[in-house]
């Protein structure tokens, strides 16, 4: 629709970095959303947002998608970022409003060839945070106050945030963008990332549901149910409880994260 369609090129953020260098409808097979480019003057990146509907307002669902040209474009199984960005492209569409920022930090930031090394640490045995730790680099370099720009320059005032994430909920919340709600998508598990998912969800407290690998699904078996958050604690066995909120997908978040 035309309204959906606003001149924006030249607005900035609050501190002038981030710009609106174009945007421009894009019909796609989900319905047409409003492509809008941002640009980054301190680092010169180009950051994408997914617009359908109206999304200047309050409790706009958002994907905060950084970049995973393996998965996304080479087809990788080691990861889960492919079906996270369908799912929510999708989710958005079903729905007829939502945002998808696409952020240029591929590698939770540690960039393309970087994370290539960290690939053939890992074929050694070791996980992706501690091949992470191997080449120097944190866990996450991740950042997310060019995502808050990128919201407020849209007009979203505030957000249901699509993510198993909870350090991006509090990454964002630091940043000034009011959470009010949490959308879950269950990640789907292939032998290839497995593996990397339960890291996940241990090490950094991701509330991850796994959907069951294919041969799981052919043999009848039910998914695993792995959804718990960062910091529960563990039981006689080692298993962490699922605190009361886990399965909640729009309840209010704490700013405590």
């Amino acid at each position: 629709m035309q309204k959906n369609l606003a001149v924006l090129e030249g607005r900035k953020g609050r501190d002038d970095r981030i710009s609106i260098y174009g945007e421009a409808p894009l019909p796609t097979h989900r319905g047409l959303f409003r492509t809008v480019v941002f640009r980054d003057s301190e680092t010169d990146g180009e950051h994408v947002a997914m617009v359908m509907g109206e999304v200047a307002g309050e409790a706009v669902p958002v994907r905060v998608h950084s970049e995973c040209l393996t998965s996304e474009v080479l087809g990788s199984l080691k990861c889960d970022c492919r079906a996270q960005l369908d799912r929510a492209l999708d989710l958005i569409a079903e729905r007829g409003r939502g945002v998808l920022l696409y952020l240029r930090q591929e590698g939770r930031g540690i960039g393309l060839g970087n994370k290539i090394r960290a690939y053939a640490l890992q074929a050694q045995g070791h996980d992706t945070y501690e091949a992470n730790r191997l080449l120097g680099f944190p866990d996450d370099l991740r950042q997310y106050d060019v995502a808050a720009d990128m919201l407020r320059l849209l007009g979203v005032r505030s957000v249901e945030l699509v993510t198993n994430n909870p350090l991006k909920i509090a990454g964002l919340q630091e940043c000034g963008v009011k959470v009010r709600g949490r959308i879950q998508l269950p990640s789907p598990s292939n032998p290839h990332n497995v593996g990397y998912l339960r890291t996940k969800r241990d090490r950094t407290g991701h509330l991850i549901e796994i959907d069951p690998a294919p041969s799981a699904a052919a043999a009848g078996r039910q998914p695993m149910r792995e959804t718990f958050a960062r910091g529960a604690a563990p039981d006689a066995e080692g298993a962490r409880t699922p605190p009361a909120h886990a399965e909640m997908s729009s309840a209010p978040i704490s700013r405590t994260g």
